[in-house]
């Protein structure tokens, strides 16, 4: 079974609720919430909900580690099958939809990086990235977001070593389970005003829950900038606070418009990818 949705629609409190119901075993599929790093920022299940009920892939990685969706498929699939071995209903919650589409329908076969290729674009600023990828792979670079770092750098090493655009590759999946599985799709749907209303008053509990403390603690141990840990929404603007370049009320408002762009873009991959899903409009989970 999968849930997905725009942050703060309610996936975990559902996600919980029908766990319960069914026997069902918990299985994170937000990239944020890997890390263990941001238990407070990443708005983890609570520690009563993972009590309730198995929760697996919350807080496994360091923030040192890059993860990815071909990552966090390969640990999926190992966590669905423990949950299969114990008799339980694996739930899959989150929204990071790229994760979500690796799982179910594969991941684009690559073919290996060749090392001095990637030691290359790894070590180009960001504008000489940007700019060399629109040169080589226009159509990818117009698919990004701006200042997209390590989506650029992919995108670039991909196409540099293979001679085929990330785009091509993306093409011919492998790997998927979806054939293999019985699977129950949901979308929980919510309507916008109340999502940004929901992230706003998150983002206030978190800061009285110590997130500026997290951030402080998390930035402090100086990763490379290219970590996914860093990027994760709120960590910034926490960030901020605690270094003394923004008050509080300030990095709230700035992060609860990062949240609307993001809820916005996960709205438009449920959309596009997710069409044919069932949709969840209120906070009760759905009929198994």
């Amino acid at each position: 079974m999968v849930i997905t949705g725009p942050t703060a629609s309610g996936k975990s409190a559902i996600a919980v609720d029908l766990a319960t119901r069914i026997g069902g075993t918990i299985i994170n599929a937000d990239a944020s919430q890997l890390y263990a790093d941001l238990r407070i920022i990443s708005a983890r299940p609570a520690l009563a909900d993972e009590a309730l009920v198995p929760h697996h892939l919350y807080g496994v990685l360091d923030g040192d580690v890059i993860a990815n969706a071909a990552s966090w498929a390969g640990m999926a699939k190992m966590a669905i099958a423990a949950a299969h071995a114990a008799g339980r209903v694996p739930i899959l919650v989150g929204g990071t939809g790229m994760y979500l589409a690796t799982l179910l329908d594969g991941i684009a076969p690559v073919p290996e990086i060749d090392p001095d290729i990637r030691a290359a674009v790894r070590a180009l600023a960001t504008p000489d990235a940007i700019a060399a990828l629109a040169s080589a792979d226009p159509a990818l670079a117009a698919r990004l977001l701006p200042g997209d770092r390590q989506r650029t750098l992919r995108g670039l090493e991909v196409i540099r070593s293979s001679g085929q655009s990330l785009l091509h590759w993306q093409r011919h999946r492998v790997g998927g389970i979806a054939a293999a599985h019985d699977l129950r799709r949901f979308v929980v749907d919510v309507p916008r005003p109340l999502l940004h209303e929901r992230a706003a008053a998150r983002l206030w509990q978190m800061v009285e829950a110590g997130a500026v403390a997290e951030a402080a603690a998390l930035l402090a141990r100086g990763l490379q900038d290219d970590r996914p840990v860093l990027r994760a929404l709120g960590v910034a603007q926490c960030g901020a606070v605690a270094a003394g370049t923004m008050a509080v009320g300030d990095a709230v408002a700035a992060a609860a418009a990062a949240t609307r762009q993001y809820q916005k873009r996960q709205a438009t991959w449920a959309r596009g990818q997710a069409a044919d899903w069932a949709r969840i409009t209120g906070e009760t989970p759905p009929a198994v």
